[in-house]
């Protein structure tokens, strides 16, 4: 079986803590470099999946301030 690319593994974790509810609209995500360091993996792979996740429209980066959850009972 082909192993599963790393950003995809953070795309799909923290999907999932959104979708069951442990990662709630509003909720302030950590920093790339505090999220690298629990998946393990490198910042640029942190960026990749952050920026699937705000494509798919589940977070969103605000400028200086960090990158949040969506509120998904406004979708």
């Amino acid at each position: 079986m082909a192993r599963v690319p790393d950003y995809v593994r953070v795309v799909n974790d923290i999907a999932g803590l959104i979708e069951v509810g442990e990662l709630k609209g509003g909720d302030r995500l950590p920093t790339y470099a505090e999220l690298a360091k629990r998946y393990e993996v490198s910042v640029t792979t942190v960026q990749t999946a952050l920026r699937i996740l705000s494509e798919r429209g589940l977070v969103e980066g605000q400028q200086g301030k960090g990158v949040f959850v969506r509120d998904q009972t406004q979708q």
